[in-house]
């Protein structure tokens, strides 16, 4: 009985000591792997060497490597950075670089977002869009071609000429439409938004402030056509007061008659005188 459990005693100790040899062999390994490995890390890192930075990550952050020239260092971070997806793993997650011509991407095979020269289509980066689509160069996506869409004509207008509704026979008249969808760069052009054509009328006169802008003009320039003739002097208005020759010859004939009679009379004054 004694000797049974001393022999039982003797395997127990070797069976330790061989787990701590194993223990010890591993820990020679990581600190052949990782020499430098700092027990102070900082920047979300849960073990980090002074040379290549974060080896893993805290619970909930992505390790990621970022060039710096030739080396590469390891960051732990919140999210992914532009140009990455992540990807949680039981162990650690990381974050994976989008391909080539991808700038975002959701994952190895959805892109969200593309570099420049690439139009987006269904998660892919183009070079061209697919037959049927148009690539819009603000968005940088294919979209669909939108085409021009109007609508419908107004009534026509009344009939008209110069801007009056009157004193014609003959006139235009208008109708109009608005365009409600302007089209894409490969879409349909738009239509004319106007139509004119010519349209006739029962001849009626104006009445008082429905004359056009000619006829009011006319109306302004009368008055100043009566004034002018005004101005002008009448002949016909002045002949009367003229004098004619034969008025002119008996007044000088009544003038000598008066002198004739004024000397007679003078002369018997002075006879009489004499006497």
């Amino acid at each position: 009985m004694h000797l049974r459990l001393i022999s039982w005693f003797f395997i127990i100790l070797n069976f330790m000591e061989y787990i701590g040899s194993q223990n010890a062999s591993r820990g020679r390994r990581q600190r052949r792997m990782h020499p430098n490995v700092s027990q102070g890390c900082q920047g979300g890192c849960a073990t980090c060497s002074d040379y290549n930075g974060c080896l893993s990550c805290k619970p909930r952050l992505f390790f990621v490597l970022e060039r710096i020239g030739m080396k590469q260092i390891g960051v732990c971070l919140s999210s992914c950075p532009s140009g990455y997806y992540g990807t949680r793993y039981p162990d650690i997650n990381k974050c994976t670089k989008c391909k080539a011509d991808c700038d975002t991407c959701f994952n190895k095979n959805f892109c969200t977002k593309c570099k420049s020269g690439f139009y987006l289509h269904l998660g892919k980066c183009l070079d061209n869009c697919p037959e049927g689509l148009e690539a819009n160069n603000h968005t940088m996506e294919c979209v669909s071609i939108v085409h021009c869409e109007a609508s419908e004509w107004s009534p026509w207008s009344p009939c008209m000429k110069k801007g009056k509704t009157c004193g014609f026979k003959r006139g235009t008249e208008t109708r109009v439409r608005e365009i409600t969808q302007h089209p894409s760069a490969k879409g349909n052009l738009c239509p004319p938004i106007s139509e004119t054509r010519k349209c006739t009328v029962q001849r009626k006169k104006c009445q008082k402030g429905e004359r056009g802008k000619k006829g009011r003009e006319r109306k302004r320039k009368k008055p100043n056509k009566e004034e002018s003739k005004d101005a002008v002097p009448d002949n016909k208005g002045l002949e009367p007061s003229r004098e004619t020759p034969e008025p002119r010859e008996n007044k000088d004939k009544q003038q000598q008659k008066k002198r004739k009679v004024q000397d007679k009379q003078q002369k018997s004054v002075s006879v009489s005188t004499g006497h």
